[in-house]
């Protein structure tokens, strides 16, 4: 199925002749909060687009876990303070979603890990887990971090990370966690991000939607 997501394998350069690209907020069970971060992604996209020249579009825009919607979005980003519960037709269909060319970014907003690494044995029972190396292309597309995630937000003073689950060498779900790249994303009234510190969060997450869209 992996055909299905060809047209995102495209140059950045060429996206201004391509039709506008969507992406979208992950919607999960549970009770968990995974509408938190209202302001995060219109932002985001804002940014790359003005920076990166892409042609996202700025809709808040949901898909359900469950749902084959999630097949029209090359990126889908989860986030949360809480429980999250993926039915086995959650887990299968996620499965599917990202073995098939999707991309998942789960953005820890402290409370989240406990229950996201439980959640995602059911995707890819076979899979762990990894941190990704500094090395790796996420952290060096436009804008480079040759020390990997930036510390967005302080909570327990541990380190800044970035997991990932890779499926035949592919990355396919990218986990950023004790960093709340999300509430960098945020307008700045809403958690007073330094200028510095969001600019990184932005840059960031250009990174990352960069790297999905040519190399995904």
């Amino acid at each position: 199925m992996r055909f299905l997501f060809a047209f995102w394998l495209i140059p950045l350069v060429a996206l201004q002749a391509q039709p506008v690209i969507k992406i979208a907020k992950l919607k999960y069970n549970g009770g968990g909060d995974w509408y938190a971060n209202k302001t995060a992604l219109p932002n985001l996209v804002e940014f790359c687009n003005k920076e990166l020249g892409t042609t996202i579009q700025i809709d808040d825009e949901v898909a359900e876990a469950g749902s084959t919607d999630i097949y029209n979005y090359p990126y889908v980003y989860m986030t949360g303070h809480g429980n999250v519960v993926f039915s086995a037709d959650d887990a299968r269909n996620l499965r599917n979603y990202l073995i098939s060319g999707g991309f998942l970014h789960i953005d820890d907003n402290y409370g989240l890990d406990k229950f996201i690494r439980l959640e995602l044995k059911k995707v890819f029972p076979e899979l762990e887990l990894t941190e990704v190396p500094y090395s790796h292309a996420i952290y060096h597309q436009k804008f480079n971090f040759p020390a990997g995630l930036p510390k967005i937000h302080e909570h327990d003073g541990k380190p800044a990370q970035g997991f990932g689950l890779f499926y035949e060498g592919r990355l396919v779900v990218f986990y950023s966690y004790e960093c709340d790249l999300g509430n960098g994303w945020e307008d700045q009234r809403i958690h007073n991000v330094p200028a510095e510190k969001r600019q990184q969060a932005l840059q960031m997450g250009a990174n990352i939607l960069s790297y999905c869209f040519t190399t995904n």
